[in-house]
């Protein structure tokens, strides 16, 4: 930010310059670029740092049996994140997409200068140390926290700021990833952005990140295990929403900070010494499966001995697909820091390894029709992730990215599709999106509502309506008239508690009646309003109320029934053109 004196001088010439020689589109193009640039190298970093973690804490962890270790590391790696949260960053970064929908919806795009790192460190050391999590949202919000800050830095709108942080939050997801159109798809369908986005993979090469060879063949009679896979995988999804947001219930209604540690570090612990697999994100249990090697997944497990049973393989998937989202929500409710990007596609590969083994060891498939497990677990993760993220489009390309399966395009779109609409059913909102629409603070590809959310009611009430009181007489009563340009008064008590309204027309009758001045009072023609308007509530709720009771004014009061103001139609709608006026502009 420009200092005082000289340096303020200088900076707001160099802002002076750039307005008068660098045309608006192309330095949004430049800003772009610098963006792009700076979130993939953030991205390489947090890879990198996570990577030299787990390597430094578990390379010599044997694979024969359990490890002591599994109940250690986890809990020391969230308890360094929950200090270094609360006394070095001093703010919620938690659900890293999240933040960054909200800091759309209420904050104008504006994300604070000391996001572009704090997710960042605290991620890589939850994550190194077994936290059961992804990179991609601490990724996301440092990369739009970068085009953010770069905004903020050059006065840009906050429609250009938003795109900005649009650019940086691709670019984070293709560099973690090395998938760039599967970053742009993510700012469409999950930021529900309407902007495109690139992103840089210099560093990391164009390797594919997850190992995948389609040595066995897709063909067409296998389609309806594929639908029906997508209807298992939308269902799975819909319990990955649902136990998230119970879970962070839960450790929500825990007021203390050390209980919640205490809890969620005791329960991730356990989770990952019983099964190993849910250390850190996971994605070597996913190449395992990719390449048909599930006896790998009892490598440090009690349970090694019987990896070649298949009672024992079935019922390890079926532990990871149901409890990933036990660790996953544990690791972030105790105090680490973490996305559910990658225990989604987790949650997948598991789930379509899962449906495949179990349907080639029974009757339902058949011996004449083995199913290709490895096939099935890359249509999982698609699967899987388009339910949880509400994002099909986006789940079909980022695993024909990372996997370089391209050649299994249709089913992925299939499988995507069926569990897409599977989970619309059940739920409405995706696992980034619910927390806000639940406050009604979400933006949508839906202009109305987008614009709704982005008025609040603090701007569109109006506080210039004179009060009266109910035993006041009607003398006082036009007295009051008299001085006021409203045809509206709200009838408050001596504590200020909203008791009804006087209308201007229903009095007009008796008002010019001087021999009722003395005998009428303001409890006798004073009206109950049609509905009260809570301070804080959503404009979309307060529109609906207007649509229900055919008002043009309503009352404003606070959470205790005070009187604060009143709302009309014809501000909102002003304030509503304007707003619309300001979010379309190209």
């Amino acid at each position: 930010m420009p200092l005082e004196g000289e340096s303020h001088s200088w900076y707001m010439r160099m802002l002076q310059w750039r307005e008068r020689h660098i045309g608006e589109r192309t330095f949004v193009v430049v800003l772009a670029l610098v963006v792009g640039v700076v979130s993939g190298l953030a991205a390489v970093l947090l890879k990198w740092l996570i990577a030299t973690i787990s390597h430094f804490l578990t390379s010599h962890v044997p694979v024969t049996g359990g490890n002591i270790l599994y109940l250690v590391l986890p809990v020391v790696g969230i308890g360094i994140t929950a200090l270094y949260v609360r006394y070095v960053v001093r703010d919620n970064i938690s659900h890293g997409v999240t933040r960054v929908l909200y800091a759309f919806a209420l904050k104008k795009s504006r994300i604070k200068a000391k996001n572009t790192y704090a997710s960042l460190v605290a991620s890589s050391v939850t994550i190194g140390f077994g936290g059961s999590v992804g990179a991609e949202g601490p990724i996301v919000f440092t990369g739009a926290a970068i085009g953010s800050n770069l905004g903020q830095i050059f006065r840009l709108s906050p429609h250009t700021m938003m795109m900005l942080v649009g650019c940086g939050a691709a670019a984070g997801i293709a560099g973690i990833f090395k998938a760039p159109i599967a970053g742009l798809l993510f700012t469409i369908e999950v930021l529900m952005l309407d902007l495109t986005a690139g992103a840089a993979l210099a560093f990391t090469g164009y390797n594919v990140e997850f190992f995948f060879s389609q040595s066995e063949p897709f063909y067409a009679t296998r389609i309806p295990y594929v639908i029906a896979l997508g209807v298992f995988c939308g269902l799975a999804s819909v319990y990955f929403i649902k136990v998230i947001a119970a879970v962070e219930t839960a450790f929500g209604h825990m007021k203390s900070q050390r209980l919640r540690f205490l809890v969620g570090g005791a329960m991730l612990s356990l989770l990952i010494f019983v099964l190993p697999p849910l250390y850190g994100e996971g994605y070597g249990a996913i190449n395992n499966l990719l390449s048909g090697n599930a006896a790998a997944l009892f490598d440090g497990s009690l349970f090694y001995n019987y990896r070649h049973s298949v009672p024992m393989v079935l019922a390890m998937l079926g532990g990871l697909v149901l409890l990933k989202v036990f660790a996953t929500s544990a690791t972030n409710g105790g105090g680490g820091v973490g996305g559910t990007f990658a225990p989604s596609l987790y949650m997948g590969c598991m789930a379509g390894f899962f449906f495949a083994f179990l349907l080639n060891h029974t009757m339902l498939a058949g011996a004449a029709l083995p199913l290709s497990t490895k096939n099935f677990a890359l249509m999982g993760m698609a699967g899987v992730m388009a339910g949880v993220m509400h994002a099909p489009l986006m789940a079909i390309f980022l695993t024909a990215e990372m996997t370089g399966g391209y050649e299994l395009f249709l089913p992925l779109l299939i499988v995507s599709a069926v569990s897409y609409g599977t989970c619309r059913i059940f739920s409405s909102y995706g696992i980034y999106s619910h927390r806000l629409a639940a406050r009604g603070e979400l933006l949508t590809h839906q202009k109305d509502r987008s614009v709704l959310t982005l008025l609040k009611m603090d701007s569109v009430i109006e506080r210039d309506f004179i009060e009266v009181h109910p035993q006041m007489s009607l003398k006082e009563m036009v007295d009051v008239i008299s001085r006021s340009h409203r045809n509206l008064f709200p009838v408050t008590d001596e504590e200020g508690m909203l008791l009804g309204v006087v209308q201007l027309d229903d009095i007009r009758n008796i008002m010019f009646r001087p021999d009722l001045y003395r005998r009428l009072f303001v409890y006798r023609f004073m009206a109950m309003p049609p509905a009260r308007a809570v301070l804080g509530m959503g404009m979309d709720t307060v529109m609906k109320m207007f649509d229900d009771t055919g008002a043009w004014n309503l009352p404003v009061v606070d959470e205790q029934g005070h009187y604060v103001g009143f709302v009309s139609k014809s501000k909102i709608f002003n304030s509503y053109r304007q707003v619309l006026k300001h979010y379309s502009d190209e």
